[in-house]
């Protein structure tokens, strides 16, 4: 009997097929589009040797210890917040992330956000549907700048973040990075320049735009005393992490004028409370932040090619890691205890 790998939260319709020709017979699929594991059968979570998921489950230490053949856990997608890594390494557990699916998309989406602002596409859009005659105002929109006197900045400059500075850049503008953990020289290989620190990049940029992982370090990166630090005519985009920003510290930020604007396809819960401060503030009659936010709905990653890529890379990933056990997509190697890792192979018939 070939071995099974659980998808338990697909995010796409119809049958795992792409997933299937990956596999190609050498192993067995259970997909569920539930957010609800209970409608997982038990046998389903004994068997599997792999588990591929997304973003929408919590994989906890507890959840494992129900897998007692698995050997890998797969994000589809590029942050694993949502899976405890050291958990599973105490289990001899592996987790690998699916680091290269959609960096160009969403390196295009942050750019996108940002020229909503920069080019008013949002704001006059709104204004000429809410009133066709009153609404057609070029000098409606507060934030429009030219780009060429603008200054980019990238916090966290990863695949993504490259990808976006590197689209600022041709676009004429400056472009300024702080990332403690890139070598020296990186901005000199990339023709930017490199922020000591974050404070000395709010107070840089025209566009902070954020590219971090979440981790505790990061965790409320961008709060009140970084938007304190910024511009008043600067924009925030955030398309890395939802819990590394304060969406409270921001929605007085943007009451208070501090800013002018911000654009967030991630949020610390997704989706967001109406009565989240941020969204009441946002969505309330005649609010005078209506035109300073913009909001998409985690969708960055997202075209048909990227969900086809996310798809066949993070089963490829799966196969690959049951197959020769080990992977560069990696993500709690050093985490991994040995003794367990072992067990879990040996047991696993193969």
């Amino acid at each position: 009997m070939p071995e099974l790998i659980l998808h338990p939260d697909v995010q796409f319709e119809g049958p795992p097929d792409l997933e299937a020709a990956v596999y190609a017979g050498r192993f067995e699929i259970c997909a569920s589009r539930s957010r609800e594991l209970s409608g997982i059968p038990e046998e389903m979570w004994r068997r599997a040797a792999a588990l591929v998921c997304y973003h929408e489950i919590e994989v906890t230490a507890d959840l494992l210890k129900r897998m007692p053949r698995c050997r890998v856990v797969v994000r589809a997608g590029v942050g694993f917040d949502n899976i405890d890594a050291r958990g599973a390494g105490d289990l001899g557990i592996a987790v690998c992330n699916t680091p290269d699916y959609g960096t160009t998309d969403v390196a295009d989406h942050a750019i996108a956000l940002m020229l909503s602002f920069l080019r008013g596409v949002t704001m006059y859009n709104s204004l000429v549907f809410e009133d066709p005659v009153a609404g057609w105002r070029f000098g409606a929109s507060p934030t429009i700048r030219r780009l060429s006197t603008q200054t980019f900045g990238v916090v966290g400059l990863g695949r993504i973040g490259t990808a976006a500075a590197l689209r600022a850049r041709a676009l004429g503008m400056r472009v300024v990075f702080f990332d403690p953990y890139r070598p020296t020289g990186t901005e000199l290989s990339l023709g930017i320049e490199r922020c000591a620190t974050l404070e000395e990049l709010a107070g840089t940029a025209d566009v902070v735009s954020i590219h971090v992982p979440l981790t505790a370090e990061t965790r409320h990166l961008v709060s009140a005393p970084i938007l304190e630090r910024m511009k008043p005519e600067a924009i925030l985009v955030n398309t890395g992490r939802g819990g590394s920003v304060d969406l409270v510290a921001l929605a007085q930020a943007l009451l208070d004028g501090r800013i002018a604007g911000a654009a967030l396809d991630v949020l610390e819960a997704e989706p967001l409370s109406p009565d989240h401060p941020l969204m009441r503030a946002w969505r309330a009659p005649g609010s005078s932040i209506r035109h300073k936010l913009v909001v998409t709905p985690h969708a960055a990653f997202y075209s048909p090619s990227s969900l086809r890529d996310l798809r066949r890379k993070s089963a490829e990933t799966a196969a690959f890691y049951l197959c020769n056990g080990w992977s560069r997509d990696c993500v709690n190697s050093e985490a991994i205890d040995p003794e367990k890792a072992a067990s879990r192979a040996g047991g696993s018939g193969r």
